[in-house]
């Protein structure tokens, strides 16, 4: 059964609806008065990063602000001179006032409501929610509520309207100018989910966090593939220093576009230390070849790096390539002797500095094979 929690919005008292409303633009730094969150399932990949793939594939309505912002990698911005024919221009997805039956009906019908699909860049258990109606102050919705499903191959807007949704995110009050968080306990896999305003609104973000279930079909078609990539179901489970970014971007899709699109700790003043990051694989396999790319880092890469392994969560660590020098901004490639049976990846850099990717070519084994379609149809 799937239960909920949201651990930052206030219930509305009956007697203020507007209790969780944000107080007007003060002026100065927009974001002087936001209401931020810490969830610890956002520390997992989001399931509907646009670099994955994901989109807002369909919504009933974005009068006021279109449904693609939700899934914008960068804060929401706010201008507050910045009008357009339809009204004020929000950073988001914003929908119309919505109106009653008529005269004497004034207010919506209760269980009216907004929606937008997103299309899931990488499907997989969905952990948690975050929904931000950063600068939303006043015009943010009253509750969301969030459904998913499951729906194979590539789904048109009508098949997706006809499919079963399951409720993740029961209606939920959410703040204004807020980071909202919703814990989600469901085991199953899911491929899109849709997000509801109740009865109208307007949310500048929207992050999907989880762990990725790849199809095992596709994996075993394709032979040799990325064993780290998040795509395919490999994690970040631990790193020595997060101070610039997040591990898990090293091993996201495709080449870093900017410095900060990888992975940088800060500069390490204890001799004897070096900075490091775990992985482990999308099951167990046979790592065959290695991608490490420094890509616009050039004066904060890694010195050296060293790679290592283990087979199982008890199993001994092993160094499979020996400590080696980096050259800044440039993609380097290893072909392995013999291939490294492994679940687990450690990446030790010297004696600090920035990587942008790691690819980890090869194979899954009988085991590992298995072990993802006991995942998959479950």
């Amino acid at each position: 059964m799937t239960t909920t929690t949201d651990t930052q919005a206030h219930t509305p008292d009956a007697h203020d609806p507007h209790a969780n409303d944000a107080a007007p633009y003060p002026g100065g730094d927009p974001y002087a008065d936001y209401r931020r969150g810490d969830f610890a399932f956002t520390e997992l990949v989001d399931l509907a990063d646009r670099r994955l793939g994901a989109g807002v594939v369909a919504a009933n309505d974005e009068f006021f602000a279109e449904r693609e912002n939700l899934l914008l990698r960068e804060p929401a911005v706010f201008d507050p001179e910045r009008f357009g024919h339809k009204g004020k221009v929000m950073d988001g997805w914003e929908t119309r006032r919505r109106r009653g039956a008529d005269a004497e009906h004034p207010f919506p019908a209760p269980d009216d409501h907004d929606w937008a699909i997103v299309r899931l860049g990488a499907p997989g258990v969905i952990r948690g929610l975050v929904v931000d109606t950063a600068h939303f102050r006043g015009n943010y919705p009253q509750r969301v509520s969030v459904q998913a499903a499951a729906v194979g191959g590539t789904p048109s807007v009508a098949e997706l309207l006809d499919a079963r949704w399951e409720e993740v995110v029961p209606p939920s009050p959410v703040r204004g100018h807020a980071a909202n968080g919703f814990a989600v306990h469901d085991e199953r896999r899911f491929t899109h989910v849709r997000l509801c305003q109740h009865p109208d609104g307007g949310v500048a973000r929207l992050r999907v966090h989880g762990e990725v279930v790849p199809d095992p079909e596709w994996l075993e078609l394709l032979g040799t593939f990325d064993l780290v990539s998040v795509l395919h179901g490999g994690v970040y489970e631990d790193a020595s220093d997060r101070f610039y970014s997040s591990p898990t971007q090293i091993i996201l899709p495709g080449t870093s576009r900017k410095m900060d699109d990888g992975w940088e700790n800060r500069r390490r003043r204890v001799r004897g230390t070096n900075d490091w990051v775990r992985f482990r694989l999308a099951a167990r396999g046979e790592v065959r070849a290695v991608e490490i790319d420094t890509a616009y880092l050039k004066g904060n890469s890694a010195g050296w790096v060293a790679l290592s392994a283990r087979d199982g969560e008890d199993g001994e660590w092993y160094e499979f390539l020996p400590r080696t020098r980096l050259q800044p901004d440039a993609l380097h490639r290893f072909a392995l002797p013999v291939p490294v049976r492994a679940t687990h990846v450690r990446l030790d850099a010297y004696p600090d500095g920035g990587v942008a990717r790691l690819r980890l070519h090869g194979t899954l084994t009988p085991e590992g094979l298995t072990t993802l379609r006991n995942r998959f149809t479950r």
